[in-house]
C-alpha cells in the first residue's frame, strides 16, 4: 500500500526553528541507539485496515448491546449521560506556548500548568465512550467538531522544549494519542463531515511528525518510556491518515523495548529510577501494550515478536513479579520500592488489554478489586472496551478498600 506523505500545513517553518535547539541523544550501552532503531528496516509493516481503532468497536457495541453484566452496564448508563457538545466546544485551544515544570521538583505548579491539557484528554475520550456506549452520532460528531476546533487554531504546536525542560514536549505526546485513539473509535461513523475530517487527519499528521522528530535526552527520553508514548501516537495517527512512516516508528517502539530487555525482563531504562523501579517497569507497559494493539489491528502478529529471545510477556511477567516481591529487582533496583502508584486505577489499564488476549491468573485476581479501570489518555474505558463480560459481574467494592485489595490479591499470587 502506498504510504501518504504528511502535509505539515502550519508546521512549516516552525520545525527547523526548533529542531536547530535539539542535541541529538545517544542512549547508555545496552540500549538500541537511535542509529540502531532509525536502520531498522521495518518496511514489511503497513497500514492494512485505515479505519481498525485499538479495540474491535463494532464488535464491542454489540455485545455491549445485548450484555447482562452488571459492571459493564453500570459504566454504559454512566457514559449514555455524555458531556454537552456545546459546552465542550467553549473549551480555548491550546495554542500559546506551553511551558511546565518538572513534575517531580514542582508537583503542585505541573498540575495547574496540565490541567487545561488533562481537560482536553479527558474530552476526548469521554466523548468517544459516550459513542461506544449509546450508538448515538452525536457524540461521535461533537468529537469531529472538538478536535476540527483545535485543529483549525493550530493548537498544541507551540510547546516550549529545551534538554533540560521537556516538561511540555512530555506532555503533548498523551494528548496527541488520546486524540487519534478517540478518533479512531468514532470515525467509521462518521457521515457528510468530510472537510472537517480531513482538517483533522491534517493537524494529527502534522502534529505528531513535528513532535517524534525531538530524539529526547540523552539516556532517557530517546529511548525509555517517553519514546514509547511517542510510539503510540506514531501507529494510531498512521493508521488515521495511512502513513506508513509513522506507523514503522511506532513498530520500532516494539522493537527498541524488546531489543533492550535483560533476561529477567526488566526494562533497564525503566528499573534504573531507583525506587520507582516498580513504578516505571509498569508505566513502560502502559504504552507499549496499546501501542501493540493497534499494530495487531494490522494485522501483525506483534505478540509473538522474539528479539534476541525475549518478548512482551517476559516484560509483563517481571512486572507482576516485582510488584509482588520486589526484592527480586535484586541489583537493579533498590530493594525497598515506592509503590504509591498503585493507588492510581489508570497505570493498569494495559492490564485489560493485555488480559483481553492472554491467560493471567495474576491479572485476574488484580484487576477484579480495581475495575472498572479507565485512563483518560491511553485507551479510555479499558474495563468497557476489553474485559470478556464472563470475568467479573460486579464492582467489588469502594475505591479506598479497591486499592488495598488489589495489592494483597498481587502479593499473595506472588
Amino acid at each position: 500500500m502506498e504510504s501518504t506523505q504528511p502535509t505539515y500545513g502550519v508546521f512549516k517553518g516552525v520545525t527547523t526553528s526548533l529542531l536547530s535547539t535539539l542535541v541529538l541523544a545517544v542512549p547508555p550501552a545496552g540500549a538500541m541507539t537511535i542509529a540502531e532503531r532509525n536502520a531498522l528496516d521495518l518496511s514489511d509493516y503497513t497500514v492494512q485496515v485505515p479505519d481498525a481503532s485499538y479495540f474491535d468497536v463494532e464488535k464491542r457495541m454489540e455485545m455491549l448491546g445485548t450484555t447482562t453484566n452488571s459492571l459493564l452496564l453500570q459504566q454504559r448508563d454512566t457514559l449514555s449521560l455524555g458531556p454537552s457538545c456545546k459546552q465542550l466546544l467553549d473549551l480555548p485551544p491550546l495554542t500559546s506556548q506551553q511551558r511546565i515544570p518538572g513534575y517531580y521538583p514542582a508537583r503542585d505548579d505541573w498540575e495547574m500548568a496540565t490541567e487545561p491539557m488533562f481537560e482536553f484528554e479527558e474530552s476526548v475520550s469521554t466523548l468517544a465512550g459516550s459513542y461506544v456506549a449509546t450508538g448515538d452520532d452525536y457524540y461521535a460528531e461533537c468529537l469531529v467538531q472538538f478536535l476540527d476546533h483545535w485543529a483549525t487554531e493550530s493548537a498544541l504546536i507551540n510547546f516550549h522544549y529545551e534538554a533540560g525542560e521537556p516538561q511540555a514536549w512530555f506532555n503533548s505526546a498523551s494528548m496527541i494519542f488520546s486524540a487519534a485513539m478517540a478518533y479512531s473509535t468514532v470515525r467509521p461513523a462518521i457521515e457528510g463531515m468530510q472537510a472537517e475530517q480531513e482538517r483533522v487527519e491534517d493537524w494529527l499528521n502534522g502534529l505528531a511528525h513535528f513532535h517524534v522528530a525531538i530524539p529526547g535526552g540523552e539516556g532517557n527520553s530517546c529511548c525509555n518510556n517517553h519514546f514509547y508514548r511517542r510510539a503510540l501516537y506514531a501507529s494510531m495517527v498512521g493508521v488515521l491518515t495511512q502513513d506508513d512512516e509513522l506507523f514503522q516508528i511506532g513498530v520500532s517502539g516494539v522493537y527498541s523495548a524488546l531489543h533492550d530487555l535483560t533476561a529477567e525482563g526488566a526494562l533497564p531504562l525503566e528499573v534504573k529510577r531507583g525506587r520507582r523501579a516498580v513504578q516505571y517497569q509498569n508505566y513502560a507497559l502502559l504504552y507499549l501494550l496499546p501501542n501493540m494493539e493497534i499494530i495487531a489491528r494490522q494485522g501483525y502478529d506483534i505478540y509473538d515478536l522474539d528479539i534476541e529471545g525475549s518478548t512482551i510477556h517476559d516484560a509483563v511477567d517481571f512486572a507482576l513479579d516485582i510488584m509482588a516481591d520486589p526484592t527480586l529487582l535484586d541489583e537493579l533496583a533498590p530493594r525497598e520500592q515506592s509503590i504509591d502508584f498503585i493507588k492510581e486505577k489508570q497505570f493498569f489499564s494495559w492490564m485489560e488489554i493485555y488480559r483481553s488476549r492472554f491467560q493471567e491468573p495474576r491479572i485476574d485476581t488484580f484487576l477484579a478489586n480495581l475495575r472498572p479501570v479507565y485512563n483518560r489518555s491511553a485507551g479510555g474505558f479499558t474495563t468497557l472496551y476489553f474485559m470478556d463480560p464472563e470475568l467479573q459481574q460486579h464492582v467489588r467494592m469502594d475505591d479506598e478498600r479497591q486499592e488495598k485489595m488489589a495489592f494483597e490479591g498481587l502479593t499473595s499470587e506472588g
